[in-house]
């Protein structure tokens, strides 16, 4: 599979079919593989890609503490289109992977075909609020250098991704878990593309995100589904590709 140099960080992606690009971001210490069955029902007729985020799976997992930031994060999803030539694509994904979708759109609206926001947030407009979340992120980290991958826990979309250490996660709580500002949810009612939020029935800490972001973005199409947590994409399989084919289908 091919590997992106970032000045020097190496990132793995991986393109998947042919057609209309989708460009699909997994979540805080999962991988790119939580997107298979995306992939398998998808690709006959899109361009899928997915990657892992800078430390995680089969990236690099660099050392300084620079190297991990919602911006450089950013920086990767426009260099990975960049290689798979696209200009623009449907940009998703879950959790972390959401929230850097929210980013991403923020910096570059034009790249952006459609958003699809699975089991996320769009961060916070209070700084006390985000302060909390960030010292949780930054906990989370100093918890994974003490204990290793051990700290992890044993969720669905962790116990199916491979990592080989947790410094990189530690690095990318730190700097990609916490949040830099509230640009993300104060750019909700700018969202000028069709945009599908979506949650588990079972992922209470997401549920009050996903009814405010389906509130502020114009258009917005919600879904939940039944009996999914927040790895929806593997609890509910089917029913969350009939969601997403539904959703893609509608952009004619």
């Amino acid at each position: 599979m091919p590997k992106l140099n970032r000045d020097g960080v190496s990132i793995h992606y991986e393109i998947h079919g042919t057609g209309p690009a989708i460009l699909l971001s997994h979540g805080y210490s999962a991988t790119c593989r939580m997107w298979d069955g995306q992939i398998a029902a998808f690709k006959d007729r899109h361009k899928v890609i997915v990657w892992d985020m800078r430390g995680h799976g089969e990236s690099d997992y660099p050392t300084a503490a620079g190297a991990y930031s919602e911006t450089l994060t950013v920086a990767d999803m426009a260099a990975i289109l960049d290689a798979a030539g696209e200009t623009s694509a449907i940009v998703g994904g879950l959790s972390l992977g959401g929230y850097m979708t929210l980013a991403f759109h923020l910096r570059h609206p034009g790249r952006c075909r459609a958003l699809m926001l699975f089991d996320t947030g769009p961060g916070f407009k209070k700084d006390e609020a985000r302060e909390t979340w960030n010292k949780r992120a930054r906990d989370r980290g100093d918890d994974l250098d003490a204990r290793g991958l051990a700290a992890l826990g044993a969720s669905d979309e962790v116990r199916m991704s491979q990592h080989r250490s947790a410094s990189g996660l530690a690095g990318a709580a730190r700097g990609m878990l916490t949040q830099e500002n509230d640009g993300a949810i104060r750019s909700l009612e700018t969202i000028a593309v069709p945009t599908l939020v979506l949650a588990g029935a079972n992922d209470t800490n997401f549920l009050a995100a996903t009814d405010y972001m389906a509130a502020k973005i114009p258009g917005a199409r919600k879904v939940i589904i039944p009996d999914a947590g927040h790895a929806s994409n593997l609890h509910q399989p089917v029913a969350f590709n009939r969601a997403m084919e539904d959703f893609l289908s509608s952009l004619g």
